[in-house]
C-alpha cells in the first residue's frame, strides 16, 4: 500500500483548468469513467457469457450478453437489422441502424425479449421500461466492415493499416439513459455500488456491445466463408474500440450539470495534487510510468485524423514525448525530491497544452491505492443541490461570483472572435451545433 500523503502542493487553480484549450486536451486516466468500470470487474472477478445469440445468415436477430457481479446481473439486449446502405446515417433524426441495443436490469426472459423487439429497434418512436438502464444504437464502418467480413471469410487476418486507420467495427450514434424515453431513472439505481460513479451503466453498455460487434462479424463471416473462415485474431480485437458517431450531447449535458462537472475536474485535480507532493518514489514506482510512457507513445504513433487542428495536436504531442523521453533519461527521478512535481513544472514549460495534460494523467498511474478513492467523489448525490440563500446582498453574491468564477469573466466579448459562436438546436437535424 501506498502510504497516505498530505497534499503540499495545490491543486491547480480553476482560472488554468478551465481553459477551453486545456479541457480540449485533456487525456484519460485512472479516474475515467471506463477504466473505474474495467478496474472494478477485474477486481470482483465479474462473470460473462452470452445467453442468446440467434442471428441469421443476413445479420438479423438478436443477442443477449449477461454480466454478473457480486451483487446483480446485467444484460445487454442486442438486436442486429439489414441496413440498406442508402438508409445508414449517423443522424439523431435517423429511423433505422444496424443495431440497436438496451442494458436490461437482470436476464431478460422471452416476454421481456418479445416487448423489447417491438421498442428498442423504433428507438425514440418506443417505449422502454423501469427494467431497461439505457437505450442506444450503432452503425457498421463503411470502410472497415465489409473488409474484415471478406478477409476472414478467405481465412485471413484483416489488414492492420485499415484496423488502426478506423480503429472500430461500429460507432454508436447515441447512448440514451437517466430515464429517457422511459428507461430507469437514475435515482433508482443511484446508490448501487457498482453504479454509484458516472456514466457506468452506459459504459457497461458500451463494452457488451463491443463483444457482440466481434462476434457479429465473426458470424458473418463463418455464413460467407464457411469452413474456410477463421475467428478474428483477439490482438487484433484488443484493438478494435467503439466509435462514437459526435458526442455533442456531452457540451449541453456538462452546461446544464454544473455541479457534476465540477466534481469530476476536482477529482482529477487533487489526484494531481496529491501525487505531485510525494517527497521520493520507489524505483518500482519510476519503472512502472517509464513503461506507461512507452506504451503511450507506441498508442500516439498509432492515432490517425483527418482534421487539420487535431493533426497539428498529435504532430505536437509526438514531438513532446521525444523531449519527455530525452528528460526522463537524463534525471535519477528515484533520487529527487518532489520528482513529480518537477516533472510538471518542466512540462509546463517546455511541452504544449496537450503535452502537459497527458503528463498530468500518465504521473497518476503508479498511486492507485493513493487516488483510486477519490472516484467516489465524482457523483452528485440526490438532494445535495444547494438552494440560493435569499438574504444575501447582491453586493455579497457579485463577489462570490467573481472569487469562484472570475475566469469566466475575463472574457472579452466586445471582440468578434468571442462572440462569433453559439450553440443552437438544428431544426433540421434536431442536433445541437456550435
Amino acid at each position: 500500500m501506498t502510504e497516505q500523503v498530505l497534499p503540499k502542493t495545490a491543486p491547480r487553480e480553476p482560472s488554468v483548468v478551465m481553459k477551453l484549450e486545456r479541457l480540449g486536451s485533456l487525456h484519460q486516466c485512472r479516474l475515467s469513467f471506463m477504466r473505474q468500470l474495467t478496474r472494478r470487474m477485474a477486481a470482483e472477478k465479474w462473470h460473462f457469457w452470452t445467453e442468446v445469440f440467434q442471428i441469421d445468415d443476413h445479420g438479423v436477430g438478436h443477442a443477449v450478453y449477461c454480466a454478473k457481479g457480486p451483487h446483480r446481473t446485467y444484460s445487454l439486449v442486442a438486436f442486429a437489422h439489414d441496413l440498406p446502405a442508402d438508409q445508414r446515417s449517423d443522424r439523431v433524426i435517423a429511423e433505422a441502424w444496424d443495431a440497436t441495443f438496451t442494458l436490461f436490469d437482470g436476464v431478460p426472459s422471452t416476454s421481456d425479449i418479445e416487448r423489447l423487439s417491438k421498442n428498442v429497434p423504433l428507438q425514440e418512436a418506443g417505449r422502454i421500461s423501469a427494467t431497461e438502464l439505457s437505450l442506444s444504437r450503432a452503425n457498421r464502418s463503411v470502410r472497415l466492415w465489409e473488409h474484415v467480413v471478406e478477409s476472414l471469410a478467405k481465412g485471413k487476418q484483416p489488414d492492420s493499416e485499415q484496423i488502426d486507420n478506423v480503429g472500430y467495427l461500429m460507432r454508436t450514434t447515441a447512448v440514451y439513459g437517466s430515464g429517457k424515453f422511459g428507461a430507469c431513472d437514475r435515482e433508482q439505481i443511484s446508490e448501487r455500488e457498482e453504479l454509484y460513479a458516472p456514466f457506468q451503466v452506459e459504459m457497461l453498455s458500451v463494452y457488451l456491445t463491443r463483444a457482440f460487434v466481434r462476434d457479429l462479424v465473426e458470424h458473418m463471416a463463418k455464413k460467407r466463408g464457411g469452413a474456410n473462415a477463421v475467428r478474428l485474431d483477439p490482438a487484433i480485437s484488443r484493438r478494435l474500440g467503439i466509435g462514437n458517431s459526435t458526442g455533442l450531447g456531452m457540451a449541453p449535458f456538462v452546461i446544464n450539470h454544473p455541479v457534476l462537472f465540477n466534481n469530476w475536474l476536482k477529482a482529477r485535480e487533487d489526484a494531481i495534487a496529491l501525487v505531485r507532493s510525494i517527497p521520493q518514489v520507489s524505483e518500482a514506482e519510476v519503472a512502472l510510468f517509464s513503461n506507461v510512457l512507452q506504451s503511450c507513445q507506441s498508442m500516439v504513433d498509432s492515432w490517425r485524423s483527418e482534421h487539420p487542428i487535431q493533426i497539428s495536436k498529435v504532430k505536437n504531442l509526438k514531438t513532446d514525448f521525444e523531449k519527455l523521453l530525452s528528460f526522463f533519461a537524463t534525471n535519477s527521478f528515484a533520487s529527487l525530491e518532489f520528482p513529480w512535481n518537477r516533472l510538471v513544472e518542466w512540462s509546463v514549460e517546455t511541452l504544449s497544452v496537450e503535452g502537459q495534460e497527458l503528463v498530468l494523467s500518465l504521473i497518476l498511474e503508479p498511486y492507485g491505492d493513493l487516488i483510486d478513492t477519490l472516484a467516489k467523489s465524482m457523483a452528485e448525490p440526490n438532494g445535495t443541490d444547494h438552494a440560493i440563500d435569499g438574504s444575501m446582498t447582491i453586493s455579497d453574491f457579485k463577489t462570490l461570483i467573481m472569487r469562484c468564477f472570475g475566469w469566466a469573466m475575463e472574457v472579452d466579448w466586445e471582440r468578434a472572435e468571442n462572440c462569433s459562436r453559439a450553440w443552437y438546436v438544428s431544426a433540421e437535424k434536431l442536433e445541437p451545433r456550435l
